[in-house]
């Protein structure tokens, strides 16, 4: 069965990034941020984890929301093999950027979609790689944009792209945290006709 628009559609986050994202597939939509334990378990991997995490992002809705069609994501940026988290300071920023400097950072990003009669699930990986930066440019970066709730210190949409050699992905949007063209597939698995 095809619908024209789902029911209801619920973003499982309150991240504004997500949200413009989400918008800009012009369909009727509310957020909610759930609130879930988000800490990797002993010797998970990012791919392992992101997954797990949009699954228990969305699900932590379902039961008040059991009509909706819930969008969960995560994303985790790992630098020589580990997890690094969003900064939250000043100080933290300016040090992962400096630890990023010439270096690739992976990105892994996770998605599920639960409707009320089927659940899909996507990944995405997208390499990231950082040219050589000196102090005053992480510096001068760090302060125009204070990425401070980014993973890895940096908002690509915006000044961010500024520190790169590169992107490799196959889809750019899974850098800012929701990966439009898997998500499009989901919704168009579950019936909604898109665009």
């Amino acid at each position: 069965m095809t619908h024209p628009t789902p029911p209801f559609l619920l973003l499982a986050s309150g991240s504004s990034y997500r949200a413009a994202l989400l918008a800009r597939l012009h369909l009727p939509f509310v957020c909610h941020a759930p609130d879930i334990d988000e800490t990797p378990q002993s010797g998970e991997s990012a791919a392992d984890l992101v997954l797990r995490l949009a699954r228990a992002k969305a699900q932590a809705l379902r039961a008040r929301y059991p009509q909706h069609w819930i969008i969960g994501s995560d994303q985790a940026a790992t630098l020589n093999g580990h997890i690094i988290g969003k900064p939250g300071t000043r100080a933290c920023a300016i040090e992962q950027l400096e630890r990023a400097s010439a270096q690739r950072v992976m990105f892994e990003t996770g998605l599920t979609l639960l409707t009320p009669h089927s659940e899909g699930h996507a990944a995405d990986t997208t390499t990231v790689q950082f040219r050589a930066l000196s102090t005053a440019e992480i510096v001068r970066y760090v302060d125009a944009e204070q990425p401070l709730d980014c993973a890895g210190s940096f908002k690509c949409e915006g000044y961010g792209i500024s520190l790169f050699e590169s992107i490799e992905s196959q889809d750019p949007t899974a850098l800012v945290g929701l990966p439009l063209i898997a998500l499009c597939r989901l919704l168009r698995q579950a019936g909604l006709a898109l665009p």
